[in-house]
C-alpha cells in the first residue's frame, strides 16, 4: 500500500506542466516525498497572485469578440480541491499560458524544467463567453527517466472585461502503458498580460 501511494505520488510529481504544491510543512509529507535529500517540499517559483487592470481590454474588431477574446498571454493558477492526498488550497502551479488564434495553446510552467516545463493543448469555445482545452505533455521524474505521457483539460470562463478566467481543470498523469499513475481535480484562474504590465504583477 505504500509503494503504490508512493508511486502516486511521483506521477503527481512528473504531470507536464504542473510544479511543486505549496502546502505548509506540517503537509509536505502529503506531497512529493523524496523531492529532496530532507524529503521537504519546495517552495513554488511563483507565489504571489497576479493583479488586475483597471482598464478594459479593447478588441481590434468587434466583429472577432466571440472567437478572439481568450487569445492573448495569461498568469495562471492552479489550485487543488478535492484530490485525495493534496490539501484543498495547495498550489498546483503557477506559471504561464498562451492561448493562439488558431486554437491552440502552450503553457510555461513553474516546475523544475527537468521535468518538462512546457506542455501544448488545443481549445474551442463551449459557450458565449467558454472554453474547453484539451492539453498534453510528457512528463519525467527529477532523474530524466521518462514517466509517460500527461493530460490537462480545463474549462474556463472569460470575465466581461475579458481580462480574467476561472474555472476547473483535471489532470491525469500515464504510465508509458497508458495505466493511470495520479488524478488531481482542482480550479484554476488566470490574469491577462499585457505590454505594459510591470514584473510585480505576476510574482
Amino acid at each position: 500500500m505504500r509503494s503504490m501511494f508512493k508511486a502516486a505520488m511521483i506521477g503527481i510529481l512528473a504531470v507536464v506542466s504542473f510544479g511543486v504544491v505549496l502546502v505548509p510543512q506540517a503537509s509536505a509529507q502529503c506531497a512529493f516525498p523524496g523531492l529532496n535529500k530532507t524529503g521537504a517540499v519546495q517552495p513554488q517559483s511563483w507565489q504571489g497572485e497576479a493583479q488586475g487592470r483597471s482598464e478594459p481590454f479593447l478588441l481590434a474588431s468587434e466583429e472577432k469578440v466571440s472567437d478572439a477574446r481568450i487569445v492573448g498571454f495569461w498568469k495562471v493558477k492552479f489550485v487543488s480541491q478535492d484530490t485525495p492526498g493534496i490539501p484543498d488550497g495547495a498550489v498546483i502551479d503557477n506559471g504561464f499560458a498562451q492561448w493562439h488564434s488558431d486554437g491552440t495553446e502552450i503553457m510555461n510552467s513553474s516546475r523544475v524544467p527537468a521535468t518538462g516545463s512546457f506542455c501544448l493543448g488545443v481549445f474551442q469555445k463551449s459557450g458565449p463567453s467558454s472554453y474547453d482545452l484539451n492539453h498534453f505533455g510528457l512528463s519525467f521524474d527529477p532523474a530524466g527517466n521518462f514517466v509517460g505521457p500527461a493530460q490537462i483539460r480545463e474549462h474556463v470562463t472569460l470575465n466581461k472585461r475579458a481580462d480574467q478566467y476561472e474555472g476547473t481543470f483535471t489532470i491525469d498523469q500515464y504510465d508509458p502503458s497508458g495505466n493511470v499513475l495520479a488524478h488531481i481535480t482542482g480550479q484554476v484562474t488566470a490574469t491577462r498580460i499585457f505590454v505594459d504590465t510591470p514584473v510585480a504583477d505576476v510574482l
